[in-house]
């Protein structure tokens, strides 16, 4: 059996909420994410799911409990070549292009030679070409997110983890975005974790783990299907 890209055992955060106690987000978390999973992590706003997937990618560390990322390496190893994220909130650089910002990874990476054709032949995939040139604020919602997938699959990762990659969006262009994204992550292998409350995106996942008051479920171990 190979090495699980993460290895999570007991996790817990808990942050100062301003007063003598402290707010839990994350309560004895367990989880392994094996090389080509599709995983929706469900729950409503605030029930965790941020935190998790910033634990999960190395941005945020635990109050306690142990997380590895045996197939992966080091924590300082991980971004941009080998984890890569759809933020929530913009993400996108201001003062760069689309292909500009797409490139991004790759040029972190040293990978100048090869950035070109990969941002082209991306843009290309994801319905971009012909918005390459214009910078962030030019973009509606539907084509900023696509650029946001767009830098995240560029270097090829093994890990995207996208949250609320679709929150945003109206359901067609969110169905859209999905389609052409997992059309890519699909032909790549690359694993996948999207963080979501809509049922409608959940559903085109394989695995669905549930986020509530700070503790994760994997759904299919409730409902006695694993």
């Amino acid at each position: 059996m190979s090495d699980p890209l993460v290895l999570a055992r007991g996790i817990s955060r808990s942050f100062d909420d301003g007063s003598e106690s402290r707010l839990s987000v994350l309560i004895d978390v367990d989880c392994r994410i094996e090389a080509g999973e599709r995983i929706a992590l469900v729950g409503v706003s605030g029930s965790g799911k941020t935190t998790l997937l910033h634990i999960l990618g190395g941005l945020d560390d635990p109050t306690s409990g142990r997380i590895a990322w045996p197939a992966l390496g080091p924590r300082e190893m991980l971004r941009p070549a080998k984890v890569a994220f759809v933020f929530q909130a913009p993400s996108l650089f201001p003062a760069l292009t689309v292909a500009e910002n797409v490139a991004l990874p790759l040029m972190l990476l040293n990978s100048k030679v090869e950035a070109s054709s990969k941002v082209e032949e991306l843009l290309e995939e994801l319905e971009l070409s012909a918005i390459a040139k214009k910078l962030p604020d030019e973009l509606s919602g539907g084509q900023t997110q696509r650029v946001a997938m767009a830098r995240a699959l560029v270097a090829g990762p093994r890990l995207i983890l996208a949250d609320e990659p679709t929150g945003q969006l109206d359901s067609m262009t969110a169905m859209h975005l999905l389609d052409l994204a997992m059309s890519l992550i699909d032909a790549s292998g690359t694993t996948l974790i999207v963080a979501t409350h809509d049922e409608t995106v959940a559903a085109r996942l394989e695995t669905r783990w549930s986020i509530a008051e700070g503790r994760l479920y994997d759904d299919a171990v409730r409902e006695g299907r694993a």
